[in-house]
């Protein structure tokens, strides 16, 4: 699976959510017809998935949640303990908090 950054083909959503959320940072990233939407803010990680046309593939959920562990993810401050998921057919969320000091 080819995932690939189009952040710049998405510029209302980044600048949205920049400006209505406590997001530092948005990426827009496609594996074809899923899309993957990754948020840093200062307490989390948001990793959203989702597919208008079909249900997302087992195999897409996790090559897409390994990309992002391996990649933009910094495990040595997630707090593996209170991890969020919300998995429907069509969308899957991952909240990742953030370990404070």
């Amino acid at each position: 699976m080819k995932i690939i950054n189009v952040t710049n083909n998405y510029p209302d959503l980044v600048r949205q959510q920049l400006r209505n959320t406590d997001a530092l940072t948005v990426e827009v990233y496609s594996a074809g017809n899923t899309t993957a939407i990754f948020t840093r803010a200062a307490s989390h990680y948001e990793l959203i998935v989702t597919n208008k046309h079909r249900a997302i593939r087992a195999d897409e959920r996790e090559g897409i949640q390994k990309f992002f562990l391996k990649k933009r993810l910094d495990q040595s401050i997630i707090n593996h303990d209170q991890i969020s998921i919300i998995d429907e057919p069509r969308l899957l969320e991952i909240s990742y908090p953030i370990i404070t000091k």
